[in-house]
């Protein structure tokens, strides 16, 4: 048995719908949200910018009371405090992440190990208001730090001494919500398979016009184990994971979003686009009625131009999407705690130019609910996931960790004619690339790419080649001869040694003919190549 060093809370949130209140209720629930939408409002002017960096929620409400009192609204004084703490925990989660995306522009100023203590007293600085006589780190913070404003005027927070939670039948529960008034009560019936407990928030959804409970649901402890197995996650838009071992998980994800997309009657074309387009013409034939026919103008605006069955149609597509990623993280784990490297896909792709129809496919890519989807399970599973720099891990060769090779779709083509699978060659990369030294999780795609081009010109130099070589070969891709490294590599290596100390002659010329036979033993030259 693995030795166990400690325990995890496996939460979750859980929405159950409002299905019984009466009209007065009602009316004082969506009055009490207008006023505690003017607390949150006042509030995050006051808290939300860089003066109060390093805000302490607990100190905020005398802040906010210093100049709105619960009286001038008609609030309870207890709804008001609890709605300044929920957004005094907002503002310091916003101030969190803005630390950590000036954290990663900080490793990427600052590379290297030479460099260590100056990222650490940098990264200290940040936590204080000591950024602000740093001119870098204040203008770093001014850039991504943006002024928080709320409009949200549909929520209400309740604290479990604000409520009674009392069961009614199997399925169907009663809730006693602090009124506005000493000592009343409001009713509402809920439908939940569970009993509600702790921070509850009240939202009215404006998109299904109805009322809902938010609250977090606790389904145990996990023990975490002191070994973890480690294991390499490509992340894809086919199917949602291939790892390591070879595992695809989630496979459905690309015909399901495709479908999503695409227009089945029209294959040419893809149904976003032909409603648009239709959509435009009604808008236009709208226009021209309004003054030669208004009440036919009006029923085209009012029966043809709406959005309520298209977004219908939107949260349907997006729930499927969301099932396929949640089956698919939770098949990856599998109940084992793992030690797990993704790739880091926050960063927008830039630089390529593609087409409406690959545009509006990766725009319905879920790269966001992936990333959450596989957090969420590793924290249910006592796992640790290390997000690594994805850049050229589907362009490696993972048996020789160079860049001499060939993606072709699904497929990779080694220089020894091997075809791998090239998600499984880039899970394989994304597992390597986790324990490397020399690629940091900051680094930019262009020193990436020089620390490959380096790996794969001593890799060459031990079989008697040079990169020019590979690339007349057609084992290394053209556009690598472009960049700086290679250059700067032509002049430390301008041709192929006379002398190897591996075990290989380098006399010995390679030819095309080489290409796909089983005559070049890639094992005999893979001890040159670091690991």
């Amino acid at each position: 048995m693995p030795k166990k060093v400690g325990a995890t809370r496996k939460i979750s949130t859980s929405h159950v719908p409002i299905v019984g209140m009466t009209e007065s209720v009602k009316a004082e629930l969506l009055s009490t949200m207008k006023k505690l939408g003017i607390v949150r409002s006042e509030s995050y002017n006051k808290l939300g910018s860089i003066s109060h960096w390093g805000l302490d929620w607990k100190k905020a409400i005398p802040e906010i009371k210093s100049f709105r009192t619960p009286d001038t609204l008609g609030l309870p004084a207890k709804i008001m405090d609890w709605t300044i703490n929920d957004l005094a925990k907002a503002i310091t989660a916003q101030q969190a992440a803005c630390i950590d995306a000036v954290a990663k522009k900080i490793y990427r100023r600052f590379p290297r190990k030479e460099n260590q203590n100056k990222r650490k007293e940098l990264c200290k600085q940040l936590k204080t208001l000591a950024f602000l006589d740093n001119s870098l780190l204040h203008r770093l913070v001014r850039k991504e730090f943006k002024r928080g404003h709320s409009w949200v005027k549909n929520q209400i927070v309740y604290q479990q001494v604000g409520y009674k939670c009392k069961r009614l039948s199997r399925n169907t529960y009663q809730l006693e919500l602090a009124g506005l008034r000493r000592g009343k009560r409001n009713r509402i019936v809920i439908r939940s398979n569970r009993k509600i407990k702790g921070q509850i928030r009240l939202i009215h959804n404006q998109i299904l016009q109805r009322f809902e409970i938010h609250f977090l649901v606790d389904h145990g402890t996990v023990e975490i184990p002191s070994e973890r197995r480690s294991i390499g996650v490509d992340k894809g838009y086919t199917e949602v994971f291939y790892d390591s071992e070879g595992q695809a998980h989630g496979k459905g994800l690309g015909k399901a979003t495709t479908k999503k997309s695409v227009r089945v009657a029209w294959p040419f074309g893809h149904r976003i686009c032909a409603k648009n387009r239709n959509r435009g013409k009604l808008w236009a034939l709208h226009r021209k009625l309004e003054k030669i026919d208004p009440a036919k103008s009006a029923r085209i605006l009012e029966n043809n131009l709406t959005r309520k069955t298209e977004n219908r149609r939107y949260r349907q597509n997006q729930a499927e999407l969301a099932a396929i990623i949640g089956a698919a993280s939770k098949s990856l784990f599998n109940g084992e705690a793992l030690k797990v490297f993704a790739e880091d896909l926050t960063q927008p792709i830039k630089g390529k130019r593609q087409s409406s129809a690959v545009s509006r496919k990766l725009n319905n890519w879920m790269k966001g609910a992936i990333r959450d989807s596989l957090q969420k399970w590793a924290n249910w599973t006592g796992s640790v996931v290390t997000e690594v720099q994805p850049s050229y891990t589907s362009q490696i060769d993972s048996r020789t960790r160079t860049l001499l090779g060939e993606r072709t779709g699904d497929n990779f083509t080694g220089i020894d004619g091997v075809v791998l699978q090239a998600d499984y060659n880039a899970a394989q990369n994304i597992l390597a690339r986790g324990t490397d030294k020399e690629i940091g999780k900051y680094m930019s795609k262009t020193e990436v790419q020089a620390v490959l081009l380096r790996r794969t010109a001593r890799f060459l130099r031990g079989m008697g080649l040079s990169l020019v070589d590979g690339v007349e070969l057609g084992w290394l891709d053209p556009k690598h001869t472009k960049t700086k490294a290679f250059k700067q590599l032509l002049v430390e290596m301008p041709g192929s040694p006379k002398q190897t100390s591996g075990r290989f002659n380098s006399n010995y010329r390679l030819t095309t003919s080489h290409l796909g036979s089983n005559k070049l033993h890639l094992d005999r030259f893979i001890p040159d190549c670091p690991d």
